[in-house]
Parts: C-alpha cells; sequence; structure tokens
C-alpha cells in the first residue's frame, strides 16, 4: 500500500500542476483579425477533439495581431489588411490567405429587414463623412424608391480599434468617394469624423442593435448568426448583389494570386456582375525563421487541417475556403520560406 503524507501530496500535486501547463503549452497562440474568428473558433473545436491540440486566438483587430507577431508575444498573427512585400521582408515575416468572406453594412431602422435596404458605396461615404444625416434623405430615397424611410436621425457606428474590417471598409470606401479617400483613406485605423466606436465586429454589432437609427459594418457571419439587418450593395459593374458566399466567390474569382508578390491582393470594388464589394481576404502572417520552430510547425498542421478539412464548416458560416491551386501555392511557400519546418 503507498501512503501518502503532506510532502508526497505537495509533490503530487506540483507534478499535476506541471503536467496541465505543459499540455496547454502545447496549444497554438494566435492573435488578430475579429473577421475570420467565427471560422477559427469552430475550426478550433474540430482539430481540439480530433487532435488534442487547442488553439489559444485572441481576437483582437488585425492591427493588435500585427503588433504582437512582431513582438514575438505569439506563433502567429493574423490580419485582413495584408501587408506589402516590403514590409513582409523588413521584418522577417511570411504572408499567406487563409479563408476568404465579406464585410456588410448592418442597419438598426424601424421596418426595414434584412436585403430590403439598398445602398452604394458613395451614399455609405457621405454617411460616414456626415454629410447625409437622415434615413429619408433624398439619397437615400432615390436607391429606394419603393421603401418607407423614417426621418430618423442616422448614428454611424465604426471600429474604434485597429482592424482589418475598417481597412476592407475604408478602402471601399475611397475607390467610391474621392472625397472619402483625400480626407480620411483607407487603413486598419482612421479618423471617423462622426459617428460611435465600439470595438471588435462584437463591439459594433451590439451597438448597432441597441441604437437606433444606426448604420455599422461586420464580417458577414456576426450579421448571419445574430439575425441583424443587413443592405445589400450596387457593385461596380451597377448590379445590386445580396452578401452570401457566391458574391463573395465571385469577388475573389477575379484575384489574380500567382502574380501577388506576398500575397498581398484587396479584393474589394472587383469587377463582375455578381461580385459582393466589399470581399477580402484574412491572413496569416508567422516567422521566415522561426524564434521557435515546433511551434510555427504546429500552428501550420492546424491550417494545413484547415485547408483539408475545414471547407465545410466555412461555408456554413458563408465565408469561401481558398481554391486548390491557391491551397497548393501556399503550401509550396511553406516549404520554401520557412526554415526549419517540416510537415
Amino acid at each position: 500500500m503507498i501512503r501518502f503524507n503532506a510532502k508526497s501530496a505537495l509533490v503530487l500535486a506540483a507534478a499535476l500542476a506541471a503536467f496541465g501547463s505543459a499540455a496547454r503549452a502545447d496549444d497554438i497562440s494566435g492573435a488578430g483579425a475579429t473577421f475570420p474568428y467565427p471560422i477559427y473558433s469552430k475550426w478550433a473545436d474540430a482539430y481540439k477533439q480530433q487532435t488534442g491540440v487547442g488553439l489559444n486566438y485572441q481576437s483582437i483587430g488585425s492591427g493588435g495581431g500585427i503588433k504582437q507577431i512582431k513582438a514575438k508575444t505569439v506563433t502567429f498573427g493574423a490580419s485582413d489588411m495584408p501587408l506589402k512585400a516590403d514590409e513582409l521582408q523588413a521584418s522577417g515575416l511570411v504572408q499567406f490567405p487563409m479563408i476568404i468572406g465579406g464585410v456588410v453594412p448592418v442597419v438598426n431602422v424601424k421596418g426595414i429587414a434584412a436585403g430590403q435596404l439598398v445602398l452604394d458605396g458613395a451614399t455609405i461615404a457621405s454617411i460616414y463623412l456626415g454629410e447625409i444625416t437622415k434615413w429619408d434623405d433624398a439619397r437615400i430615397k432615390k436607391l429606394n424608391p419603393k421603401l418607407a424611410l423614417p426621418a430618423t436621425n442616422i448614428a454611424p457606428v465604426y471600429r474604434s480599434d485597429g482592424s482589418g474590417t475598417n481597412f476592407l471598409f475604408s478602402d471601399y470606401l475611397s475607390k467610391a468617394s474621392p472625397k472619402f479617400q483625400s480626407s480620411i483613406g483607407a487603413a486598419t485605423s482612421v479618423q471617423w469624423p462622426v459617428g460611435i466606436g465600439a470595438k471588435g465586429n462584437e463591439g459594433v454589432a451590439n451597438m448597432t442593435r441597441q441604437t437606433d437609427g444606426a448604420i455599422g459594418y461586420v464580417e458577414y457571419a456576426y450579421a448571419k448568426q445574430t439575425q441583424m439587418a443587413y443592405a445589400d450593395l450596387i457593385n461596380k459593374a451597377g448590379k445590386t448583389v445580396a452578401p452570401s458566399a457566391d458574391s463573395f466567390q465571385a469577388a475573389a474569382s477575379n484575384g489574380d494570386w500567382a502574380h501577388a508578390q506576398g500575397y498581398y491582393l484587396i479584393l474589394t470594388d472587383q469587377a463582375g456582375e455578381k461580385s459582393w464589394p466589399i470581399t477580402g481576404a484574412s491572413f496569416i502572417l508567422v516567422y521566415s525563421d522561426p524564434p521557435d520552430a515546433k511551434a510555427t510547425a504546429a500552428a501550420l498542421k492546424f491550417f494545413d487541417w484547415a485547408y483539408k478539412n475545414g471547407g465545410k464548416m466555412a461555408a456554413e458560416l458563408d465565408y469561401v475556403p481558398l481554391p486548390d491551386s491557391l491551397i497548393q501555392q501556399v503550401r509550396a511557400t511553406w516549404k520554401s520560406q520557412i526554415k526549419g519546418v517540416t510537415m
């Protein structure tokens, strides 16, 4: 019979604590974009059930993800604003796309349901510039001649944190409005002249739901999961389109990934009658010479598993999986550009 005294109990407790810490240490660490968080979370749950390896992902916005990977506090960063090739090289980073999705304008206007309101980029830009302040403004009425629009004040809601969703939305508005381009521009963090700030896709969604007359912008999965009213958009081809996996795919199909140095490719305002105009890819950032090659290998195994097994889960949340040809291109990039990692 084994007898336990106080000392042996402490030793056992320490051993169990160490075992738990070791298990947690095996988890993959990442931080960044809120745009892909719903699908990364779903993939992580399925991956942990199959492998026992967890994903510790901080949904803090693309700006935060870029800062954390550059500070080497996480194994990978995630950003919806791709970094240009010279910045990647200067920081010793490798970038690759992981998933494609869409940003949608969401509204809280009494009597207006999802897909009833139609907007275009120039009109939304004027709202966020503070030039259009009422929902019954003549410019909105012109786009919605059959819709009864109230004289409610418009409350623009924007992302207060640095984010790729900010970048995609502001890039789209910059392409639609020269005034927006010159006065605000496109970036992960911009100075909005009017409106209410909220943090993260979750924060913008909640603030929009709570504010009468609000308009905001979130990743489509957030709008769909919370049954928010969203607006259809008039795209570059002059066609009214609804957000969906098909319209995101239509925009993504025009992307020339093969000639995009460092995978730097922005998918907003793409040509095509069926293209959703605020489509974007979400990117992963890792070191080309990782400080912890084992941790980076574990992260790449997770991403490789997601490429192979995550397509159906992505489609269920209205994300668009990468085409097979692009996935093969990414795998070749891993082999040629990331040191000390074997798959």
